[in-house]
């Protein structure tokens, strides 16, 4: 990217290929405190996330069971790959996978 004052929008360049931005969704229920670690660690991580919650919408937490296979929230999808809850959201922090799966 390049850019000829500070401060302004870079410009793409034939060198500088486009940085996707990832697609974070989390289904959360509002009285979760692990939904709230997830989204802190996101948050943290300067990750915008769509979050979709399902306390009081079957519709909703019936599509996040068919898309994840688990009943408990959060549920955590990245570039619409499932990721898992909130433990398997930090075991990949922690290993370097959160990297590569937000790389796309």
């Amino acid at each position: 990217m390049t850019s000829s004052t500070p401060g302004a929008t870079p410009r793409m360049t034939a060198e500088s290929p486009a940085v996707s931005t990832p697609v974070i969704t989390i289904y959360t229920k509002g009285y979760c405190p692990y939904c709230h670690a997830a989204k802190a660690l996101l948050a943290r991580r300067g990750l915008a996330f769509e979050e979709i919650a399902v306390d009081h919408d079957r519709a909703l937490e019936k599509e996040m069971i068919e898309r994840s296979g688990r009943r408990t929230v959060p549920q955590i999808f990245i570039n619409g790959q499932h990721v898992g809850g909130h433990d398997d959201l930090v075991a990949a922090e922690r290993s370097g996978d959160l990297d590569r799966q937000l790389a796309g």
